[in-house]
């Protein structure tokens, strides 16, 4: 295994970090904002008003974006594993 490997393995592990998180906190960052907005505006300065819808919301969104991210995990895994062989079998 060349260093040029380990660095490819650690930009592809760093990318599928991306694309599992990514969507889910986007959606939470994006409910963050529109909450503390409502808030700015109505001058209702409760935590839990902010807290509880974003719980919700990154639950709901991780639930439906399962699928997905197994798809995307177990691809990874496989492709890890393929790399693995290969190096086994070049000793």
């Amino acid at each position: 295994m060349t260093p040029n490997d380990v660095v490819d393995i650690g930009r592809e592990s760093i990318l599928v970090l991306i694309r599992m998180a990514g969507p889910i906190m986007i959606i939470g960052l994006i409910v963050g904002v529109a909450i503390s907005l409502l808030q700015a505006l109505t001058q209702i300065q409760e935590m839990t008003i902010a807290f509880v819808p974003k719980i919700l919301v990154v639950f709901v969104v991780t639930i439906l974006l399962l699928p997905f991210m197994m798809t995307t995990l177990t691809d990874f895994t496989l492709e890890l594993t393929d790399r693995i062989v290969a190096i086994g079998l070049n000793r």
